[in-house]
């Protein structure tokens, strides 16, 4: 009897990860939820919030890992078997995070929200660029996406600086951390780039206080976890001009409500948490290396700490 990987996703397609580890792993057998018969030996899961109760229906399991970066869509269950949890960790994740990162951040160096408003009127408006080691940017959260992503800035010429709540070494960054750094970070930053993992403890970091450190007028992006942000206070910063424009990825609820606040504000651009997905090509070499280290007894690697929340 082969062994079965069960898929588990509302967003993601289940047939290029199907094509991908089985070419890595002919022996494996890639099934949805609802193919899963009696004759399946389910011992790994590759899921991304799978519903409730779901991993009670496969007490074989050996191996769970989340079809992304974060494991915040895990902590807190009850139904989890006692074997390693892990993470994706592919570097075309990082790269399109980055990508996705300096769009954000030279939108609004270049300002083109004035140019995409000024034509809405049919205006002609110039606004003469600024260089780019001009303009603060912060990037917070400095792991293995913030940290790409501060890097790819630094790159391209902006002064950047980077706040985690462990002290990191970046070349070419300015690297603050721990609580009492926050809000002097948060001063100096003109575009604040969210990219920290949601843990009890970063969950509404960014609080009215926070969000009113920040210079007038800057801007934030956000692509990790709408929840690291206390929603009302970002749209009333919004809504006021204190705060002068988001690029938000990510929501305290997804997909966002119809009729939320949010989605009238000529100032705010909203993308449907795609800044960074798993690309099977790719990361279905991870998974596939996984299983074969399980199979041999040994411990997979990028495991997850749920209790931390990373």
């Amino acid at each position: 009897m082969s062994e079965t990987l069960v898929f588990a996703s509302a967003v993601d397609p289940v047939e290029p990860w199907r094509a991908a580890l089985e070419a890595e792993l002919p022996d494996l057998a890639v099934r949805t939820p609802e193919a899963i018969g009696p004759e399946d030996d389910v011992r790994y899961a590759l899921v991304w919030k799978p519903p409730a109760g779901f991993f009670a229906r496969h007490p074989g399991l050996r191996l769970v890992t989340i079809l992304g970066a974060g494991a915040d869509a895990l902590a807190g269950r009850d139904d989890l078997p006692d074997v390693p949890v892990t993470r994706l960790s592919d570097p075309e994740m990082a790269r399109m995070m980055a990508q996705y990162v300096l769009f954000a951040v030279l939108r609004y160096a270049r300002d083109i929200p004035a140019f995409e408003a000024a034509q809405r009127q049919g205006r002609w408006h110039y606004v003469h660029p600024r260089e780019a080691r001009e303009i603060r940017v912060g990037v917070l959260g400095l792991g293995e996406l913030g940290g790409t992503a501060a890097l790819e800035l630094a790159r391209q010429g902006f002064t950047v600086s980077g706040w985690s709540r462990t002290p990191k070494d970046l070349p070419g960054i300015a690297c603050h951390a721990g609580q009492e750094a926050l809000i002097p970070f948060l001063r100096e930053t003109e575009i604040l780039v969210v990219m920290l993992p949601l843990t009890p403890q970063t969950r509404r970091l960014l609080g009215a206080a926070e969000i009113a450190a920040l210079p007038a007028g800057a801007k934030l992006v956000n692509v990790s976890r709408g929840a690291i942000i206390d929603e009302p206070a970002l749209v009333a910063a919004l809504a006021s001009g204190r705060l002068g424009g988001a690029t938000l990825d990510v929501f305290e609820t997804e997909p966002l409500p119809e009729g939320h606040a949010l989605w009238g504000m000529e100032s705010v651009l909203v993308t449907p948490h795609l800044a960074s997905v798993a690309i099977p090509a790719s990361a279905a070499r991870q998974v596939a290396e996984n299983i074969r280290r399980v199979r041999r007894g040994e411990p997979p690697e990028q495991q997850v700490d749920l209790t931390r929340g990373y």
